[in-house]
């Protein structure tokens, strides 16, 4: 680990500077709000481009930098080469270090080898700006030997090693190097992009990396809820009252989730259980569409957005659902949004999350409380944490 002590006149260290290391895989999430469900693969991204999907990844590092900018007088960073923390990191203010080539496209495996470098480099903590894919990679080139910390970029994100926002990932970090935060073994998780892109949701763990633990800004990993027949009950029970209370000729935004599929079966619909559709007098107008296509189809019309929080985070949105973005939430507007869970899923939320990409939304989802519905006539108001 570098370090480097600055004295005052009395002969005291003010500062320590620590060294980190920060990888950006810059085709991160691209595919989520062109409804792909996942970058993994030079086909995949192709496709997510064509589709017009634009980067994300390079915006989240900015907003993750920008808000670690207080302590930039104590940290030096170690990035990987051009757009894999070098372009960022240019404008940051940082003293950065690159390691490894600049390349036009890169790839999981320039991922492994530059974070091996940052190993043998001796960073004190090694950020990362992706998804579970690039967890998967940051995880076979350093094990469990230094701590990492995923700043949440990609479509899927059920590992255990992100931080909830790239605001609270530089929380964590000042916390980390100036507070020591505890260490614990965090579970690096992902699905087979393929099964998921067609309804199946096939999660798995691939090991376990050292992560700073810090309750309220580290999510947990995904938690599926259980199907029992209180549950089931407790879902239908939910999709008709929804369904007793739709409004004629708006249209509704219905997310991903077990819970948004029962609504949709019960009006004799084949919703997608990962994907995005639209209803309009009970009927589906569109199946699994992308934000181009929500925002052509919403133009001017009353609309609702209807979804389900992940299991054990709590997020809303963000997390698998990137295609009802930010720009589509403004439009709709957030009295215009209704939350679904059942008593169960509630029962093991600690609260309700957002991280739409815009920090001032975000910060509009927080001053307000979200209507909840969790069973039949059941409704609450919960705070989004």
């Amino acid at each position: 680990m570098s370090t480097e002590n600055k004295s005052q006149s009395d002969g005291q260290s003010v500062l320590q500077v620590k060294t980190i290391g920060l990888i950006v895989n810059p085709v991160a999430g691209m595919g989520g709000a062109v409804g792909l469900k996942g970058t993994d693969g030079k086909a995949i991204v192709d496709r997510a481009r064509s589709l017009g999907a634009k980067p994300i990844a390079p915006v989240r590092a900015q907003a993750f930098l920008s808000e670690l900018k207080p302590a930039k007088q104590g940290v030096r960073l170690v990035v990987g080469a051009g757009s894999m923390g070098e372009d960022e990191a240019k404008s940051s203010g940082f003293t950065f270090e690159v390691l490894g080539e600049s390349k036009k496209e890169t790839s999981g495996e320039d991922t492994a080898a530059i974070a091996k470098k940052m190993m043998d480099a001796g960073v004190a903590l090694l950020v990362f700006c992706g998804g579970d894919g690039t967890a998967r990679d940051i995880l076979k080139a350093v094990d469990m030997t230094l701590p990492v910390l995923g700043v949440p970029t990609g479509v899927k994100m059920h590992s255990a090693v992100f931080a909830v926002t790239p605001q609270a990932a530089a929380r964590v970090v000042m916390r980390f190097l100036y507070e020591t935060l505890p260490i614990r073994e965090a579970e690096v998780m992902d699905v087979d992009e393929k099964a998921f892109r067609e309804g199946s949701v096939s999660a798995e763990l691939y090991g376990y990396v050292l992560a700073p633990y810090e309750p309220h800004l580290i999510q947990v990993n995904k938690v599926a809820s259980p199907m029992t027949e209180s549950e089931l009950r407790n879902h239908a029970a939910i999709g008709v009252y929804i369904i007793e209370n739709m409004k004629p000729d708006v249209i509704y935004i219905i997310g991903p989730g077990t819970t948004t599929r029962t609504i949709g079966d019960l009006m004799d619909a084949k919703k997608t259980l990962l994907g995005v559709d639209l209803f309009c007098n009970k009927k589906i107008v569109a199946n699994d569409v992308n934000e181009k296509q929500i925002l052509e189809a919403i133009a001017g019309k009353p609309v609702q957005i209807i979804v389900t929080p992940i299991g054990g985070q709590g997020f809303i949105f963000g997390r698998g659902n990137q295609q009802i973005s930010s720009e589509v939430i403004r439009r709709v507007g957030l009295d215009n949004i209704i939350v679904v869970a059942t008593e169960g899923k509630l029962r093991s939320l600690k609260a309700l999350r957002v991280d739409t990409g815009d920090p001032k939304l975000d910060a509009a989802f927080r001053e307000r409380k979200i209507k909840v519905v969790a069973d039949y006539k059941a409704e609450y108001e919960l705070q989004v944490e």
